[in-house]
């Protein structure tokens, strides 16, 4: 017979039969003898002898069930190995003795209860805390080492994509530029208000530049760029767009080939600066400006190009001559004209009114509206005081071929078109290009009645008017003492 495993054995029965857990290795308690069966209970491992007694009924073989004896005691024995059937809402808990005398209130096995101590609520609270920190810890350090990851990865990429970028744009630039420095010379007109685009199709056309493209780039990356000067600089035919942008910031290589009308200007001064400046003889520019079909001018001038000149500056090409610049300022003037709304037959009358105006208060235009009143007026008195003389010193000046200050006796006898003291109304052309201050004061002179006004401070440009003419003496004799101290000033200037 082998020896029982020293733990506990359940059978499946017993593990659902869902009754105390009685093993027969162990002690029971409850099989107490009675005093009707002195017999006692056979020890483990040994037969039971047969009882000397008259019943009949042998002793039961370990592992088979005894038949329940007929005594008083309904609860029957126990069969060895078998748990006892009863009720388990009655049955006792049962005790069950090991071999160290200990008894437990428990019908677990002696091997589940050997298992270590249960830990407390505040242990497993303390616990689960500290998984849950290293739990966010480990998480962290997970973000933070997906996050230099992530970094690297996107420098990788960046460094990579700038490399093939600057590649690209390096193969492109150098495509579409010429790496110069350029071979023979080329002059080229810059027009005023040009953009970057603009200066850089005018390169392009001249074979500057190889492409507009290049030039607009090296013009977006330097500032300086915004302040180039319009004129003619000189270049070479396939230069970089670096230097020809370099050529452009220089103004030692701006060719000095600007005709400049300044407003007040005669026609004699714009002459003398036309063949200075195209190294042209007097005779070109003279025929030029009889050439009244090629510069343009309109036929209410009657043949004189004196005050249709506009102001402003002109550049000269290689191509031009002073027919096609002396064309271009007739043109300047008619289209401001036009906008202003004046009708062509009164061009003539506005620009000779301008330029006495002009004449008068070039250098104080704030009474040029006034200055407009008292020409209208004194025209319009024919029958008065002044008799449609305008009596203006300007045209008188004018008339004796003298620039500026004030006339002489003589010059005021002088018997030509021009003295407005001896012809009454309008001299035969304007005396000088009116700016466009004198034109919109003529179209919009002040209101008044005055028909007499004079400058009694040259330095300041004072100026008193009046509607007769002893109100203007005395404001004549204002000038005679200015003129005692500035004797500079009020003498004739030729």
């Amino acid at each position: 017979m082998t020896t029982p495993p020293k733990y506990p054995f359940r059978s499946r029965r017993e593990i659902h039969s869902g009754q105390p857990k009685v093993y027969s290795d162990a002690p029971n308690e409850e099989q107490v003898a009675t005093p009707s069966d002195p017999t006692p209970t056979p020890v483990r491992g040994t037969v039971k002898p047969a009882p000397a007694s008259s019943d009949p009924t042998p002793t039961p073989v370990r592992g088979t069930v005894k038949p329940a004896p007929a005594s008083s005691d309904p609860t029957p024995t126990p069969v060895r190995g078998f748990p006892t059937r009863r009720s388990t809402r009655s049955q006792p808990a049962v005790v069950s003795t090991q071999p160290d005398g200990v008894g437990h209130d428990d019908a677990r096995p002696a091997w589940k209860r050997a298992e270590a101590p249960t830990e407390t609520t505040g242990m497993r609270s303390r616990r689960i805390a500290s998984e849950r920190r290293a739990a966010r810890k480990r998480k962290r350090r997970r973000r933070i080492r997906s996050f230099f990851v992530i970094l690297l990865v996107l420098g990788l990429v960046g460094g990579a994509g700038y490399v093939a970028y600057s590649q690209l744009n390096s193969s492109v630039t150098a495509s579409d530029d010429y790496p110069g420095p350029g071979t023979v010379n080329v002059e080229v007109t810059i027009a005023d208000n040009s953009t970057g685009r603009d200066i850089g199709q005018a390169l392009h056309e001249a074979g500057v530049v190889k492409s507009v493209g290049a030039f607009v780039r090296q013009y977006e990356k330097n500032s300086a760029a915004r302040q180039i000067n319009p004129g003619t600089y000189r270049f070479k035919l396939q230069m970089s767009a670096a230097d020809a942008l370099a050529v452009l910031l220089d103004p030692m290589n701006r060719v000095d080939s600007t005709v400049t009308v300044l407003s007040g200007e005669r026609l004699s001064v714009i002459k003398k600066r036309i063949i200075e400046v195209m190294d042209v003889s007097a005779n070109d520019v003279d025929a030029a400006f009889a050439d009244t079909v090629g510069i343009g001018l309109p036929a209410e001038a009657n043949g004189s190009a004196e005050g249709w000149l506009h102001f402003g500056e002109y550049e000269v090409g290689e191509d031009d001559t002073p027919t096609t610049v002396i064309a271009r300022m007739v043109k300047a003037t008619v289209d401001e004209l036009d906008k202003l709304g004046v009708p062509a037959a009164d061009r003539e009358t506005v620009l000779t009114k301008a330029s006495i105006v002009e004449g008068e208060m070039g250098s104080n235009k704030k009474y040029m509206p006034q200055v407009a009143r008292v020409i209208d007026n004194r025209l319009a008195d024919t029958e008065g005081e002044t008799k449609g003389v305008l009596g203006m010193d300007s045209t008188t000046l004018y008339g004796v071929g003298k620039e500026g200050g004030l006339p002489t006796q003589a010059d005021l006898d002088a018997d030509n078109p021009y003295n407005t003291r001896l012809h009454a109304g309008l001299p035969p052309t304007p005396i000088n290009q009116p700016s466009l201050e004198a034109i919109k004061a003529v179209l919009n002179p002040a209101e008044g009645d005055s028909l007499y006004f004079v400058t009694v401070d040259l330095t300041t440009g004072e100026t008193l008017f009046a509607s007769n003419s002893t109100d203007h003496e005395k404001n004549k004799e204002k000038l005679v003492e200015y003129c005692k101290t500035h004797a500079d000033q009020c003498s004739p200037q030729s």
